[in-house]
Protein backbone atom coordinates (compact mmCIF):
# COMPACT_ATOMS: atom_id res chain seq x y z
CA UNK A 1 0.00 0.00 0.00
CA UNK A 2 1.44 3.18 -0.96
CA UNK A 3 2.21 5.47 1.49
CA UNK A 4 2.19 3.45 4.99
CA UNK A 5 4.35 3.70 7.30
CA UNK A 6 6.47 0.04 8.62
CA UNK A 7 6.08 0.05 12.47
CA UNK A 8 6.82 -3.22 13.21
CA UNK A 9 10.59 -2.85 14.05
CA UNK A 10 9.81 0.50 15.83
CA UNK A 11 9.38 -1.75 19.29
CA UNK A 12 12.58 -3.22 19.38
CA UNK A 13 14.35 0.27 17.90
CA UNK A 14 12.70 1.97 21.24
CA UNK A 15 13.46 -0.05 23.28
CA UNK A 16 17.67 -0.59 21.84
CA UNK A 17 17.59 3.19 22.51
CA UNK A 18 16.32 3.09 26.19
CA UNK A 19 19.02 0.30 26.93
CA UNK A 20 21.78 2.69 25.40
CA UNK A 21 20.13 6.00 27.44
CA UNK A 22 20.22 3.58 30.60
CA UNK A 23 23.70 2.39 30.18
CA UNK A 24 25.20 6.09 29.45
CA UNK A 25 22.85 7.47 32.77
CA UNK A 26 24.50 4.55 34.54
CA UNK A 27 28.57 5.40 33.42
CA UNK A 28 27.62 8.99 33.73
CA UNK A 29 26.33 8.20 37.67
CA UNK A 30 29.34 5.70 37.98
CA UNK A 31 32.39 7.96 36.71
CA UNK A 32 30.64 11.26 38.74
CA UNK A 33 31.07 8.63 42.10
CA UNK A 34 34.27 7.56 41.04
CA UNK A 35 35.98 10.97 40.25
CA UNK A 36 34.23 12.21 43.78
CA UNK A 37 35.21 9.47 46.13
CA UNK A 38 38.64 9.35 44.72
CA UNK A 39 38.96 13.60 44.62
CA UNK A 40 37.51 13.18 48.58
CA UNK A 41 40.16 10.33 49.82
CA UNK A 42 43.33 9.90 47.79
CA UNK A 43 45.53 11.86 49.51
CA UNK A 44 49.25 10.28 49.02
CA UNK A 45 50.67 10.02 45.02
CA UNK A 46 53.99 9.32 46.66
CA UNK A 47 52.70 5.67 46.42
CA UNK A 48 51.26 3.34 43.76
CA UNK A 49 49.11 1.66 46.47
CA UNK A 50 46.30 2.75 48.17
CA UNK A 51 47.04 3.35 52.13
CA UNK A 52 44.28 1.81 54.39
CA UNK A 53 43.25 5.18 55.56
CA UNK A 54 42.09 6.16 52.08
CA UNK A 55 41.02 2.93 50.78
CA UNK A 56 38.66 3.12 54.02
CA UNK A 57 37.38 6.34 52.89
CA UNK A 58 36.64 5.78 49.55
CA UNK A 59 34.69 2.14 50.58
CA UNK A 60 32.60 5.07 53.38
CA UNK A 61 32.37 7.52 50.27
CA UNK A 62 30.62 4.69 47.94
CA UNK A 63 28.61 3.19 50.85
CA UNK A 64 27.12 6.77 51.77
CA UNK A 65 26.39 7.83 47.98
CA UNK A 66 24.42 4.14 47.70
CA UNK A 67 22.48 4.67 50.66
CA UNK A 68 21.81 8.26 49.93
CA UNK A 69 20.58 7.26 46.10
CA UNK A 70 18.15 4.17 46.92
CA UNK A 71 16.98 6.84 49.74
CA UNK A 72 16.03 9.24 47.68
CA UNK A 73 14.22 6.73 44.76
CA UNK A 74 12.36 5.73 47.59
CA UNK A 75 10.92 8.93 48.62
CA UNK A 76 10.35 9.65 44.53
CA UNK A 77 8.58 6.65 44.27
CA UNK A 78 6.48 7.71 47.31
CA UNK A 79 6.09 11.50 45.80
CA UNK A 80 4.76 9.46 42.63
CA UNK A 81 2.39 7.73 44.14
CA UNK A 82 1.12 10.07 46.00
CA UNK A 83 0.61 12.32 42.81
CA UNK A 84 -0.86 9.50 41.13
CA UNK A 85 -3.71 9.41 43.82
CA UNK A 86 -4.42 13.13 44.04
CA UNK A 87 -4.49 12.94 40.39
CA UNK A 88 -6.80 10.39 40.43
CA UNK A 89 -9.05 12.01 43.18
CA UNK A 90 -9.28 15.00 41.17
CA UNK A 91 -10.33 13.51 38.52
CA UNK A 92 -13.07 11.76 40.16
CA UNK A 93 -14.22 14.31 41.99
CA UNK A 94 -14.68 16.09 38.74
CA UNK A 95 -16.37 13.03 37.33
CA UNK A 96 -18.95 13.73 40.04
CA UNK A 97 -19.24 17.51 39.55
CA UNK A 98 -22.77 18.39 37.72
CA UNK A 99 -22.34 20.20 34.38
CA UNK A 100 -23.63 23.62 33.99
Amino acid sequence: MAGSIDVSGMGDQIQAEMQVKQFRDFLIQYNKLSESCFNDCVWDFTSRSVRGNEDNCAMNCVEKYTKVTQRISERFQELQMLMNENAASAAQKLGKLPMA
